[in-house]
């Protein structure tokens, strides 16, 4: 009697190992969902998750992208109903720190050692400042400048100015030609911020007037800044016939069909334009000021950042996603795939054009 339940407990033991060993108790799958506004990067970001799967077989990424212009209400929605995705695209600065007040995301700096290598003021724009903590991982930093169709200004017999007289006078000879001289439009505000953001900083100071107003030293009203607002308008006349109903979409087109020769944009049109037309050959340049020997400023800022939904259900895997994507591998591979300045540091562009701003 006494051997039989021995013998009972061993096997007892042994099928128990058994049940531990089994495939499915060693590594369950993962589904996470990642919510995004950028659809024109759908196959890019598709491309990333193939390359993080390569390692972490048994976590799967859903890429789900929204309208840019409806992206916010749908995320700011989900998120109130104590749902939505897993991993957000979010977007920088102001437009992130509501969603971190409200206790929508978990905060990274404790656990993502990969932020000690980012920059502060590249962090800051996934900062919260009420607390002081970071919420995400930042992609992309951006610049806003002059695009140019360099076959447009070869046929035209066209240099790249060095002073805002002749920056108008180039635009009068593109109209002249035929051409559109800008692609730019008013239909989206953000757009009209964009054109601004080209033209104004060498105008009003750069960061010396925005620490004035930022501490309360100079307003809006200061004669710098009311400077920089004329000299855009002064374009006005260069921009396409009913500027203001010329929307986002019909600018890309504009300027990747060649019927504008110059597009003042961020370099996160780059990869986009070259999809739109590959045999687009485009320049850079930053607008000139009055003089040839003004300093000249460029706009740069952090465009976003990779964060986590505070209430997801899948932490650990999450953590790993969004450590691959704080990496130095995976910032290379943005870059060189999108196009644009990756945040994460030594992520350097194989393109030329992407080097020159860097430079």
């Amino acid at each position: 009697m006494m051997m039989t339940r021995k013998a009972l407990v061993v096997l007892t033991v042994i099928a128990c190992l058994g049940l531990m060993l089994t495939p499915a108790a060693v590594a369950e799958k993962v589904n996470l969902t990642f919510w995004s506004w950028r659809t024109e990067d759908i196959d890019a970001y598709n491309r990333f998750i193939r390359e993080f799967n390569a390692k972490y077989p048994d976590i799967n990424v859903e890429f789900v992208a929204y309208r840019n212009t409806e992206y916010n209400t749908i995320l700011a929605t989900a998120l109130q109903a104590g749902s939505g995705p897993d991993i957000i695209h979010l977007r920088a600065y102001g437009g992130m720190e509501p969603l971190a007040k409200a206790g929508y995301l978990m905060p990274l700096d404790d656990k993502v050692p990969e932020l000690a290598n980012f920059s502060r003021d590249v962090l800051l724009g996934a900062t919260n400042r009420a607390d002081g903590r970071v919420y995400g991982v930042p992609f992309a930093v951006q610049t806003v400048q002059v695009l140019y169709n360099k076959a447009i200004f070869r046929e035209l017999g066209l240099e790249e100015p060095s002073t805002w007289d002749e920056f108008l006078q180039l635009a009068a000879k593109v109209k002249e030609a035929g051409y559109i001289p800008f692609a730019n439009g008013g239909k989206e505000g953000w757009t009209l911020e964009t054109f601004f953001g080209a033209v104004a900083p060498t105008f009003y100071g750069g960061n010396t007037f925005f620490e004035e107003v930022t501490t309360g030293k100079t307003t809006f009203t200061d004669p710098r800044f009311k400077a920089a607002v004329e000299k855009m308008l002064e374009l006005r006349p260069y921009l396409p016939d009913q500027y203001m109903g010329v929307g986002y979409t019909d600018m890309q087109m504009m300027f990747a069909q060649e019927m504008a020769a110059m597009f003042l944009a961020g370099i996160y049109e780059l990869g986009t334009l070259a999809q739109m037309n590959p045999d687009l050959e485009v320049g850079l340049f930053v607008v000139p000021g009055e003089t040839a020997d003004q300093p000249k400023y460029i706009t740069m800022y952090v465009d976003g950042s990779y964060g986590i939904n505070a209430a997801t259900k899948h932490q650990e895997a999450a953590l790993e996603f969004i450590r691959f994507l704080a990496t130095k591998e995976y910032g290379t591979m943005f870059t060189n795939t999108l196009q644009q300045l990756s945040a994460v540091p030594g992520a350097g562009p194989d393109s030329e054009l992407l080097a020159e701003v860097v430079a």
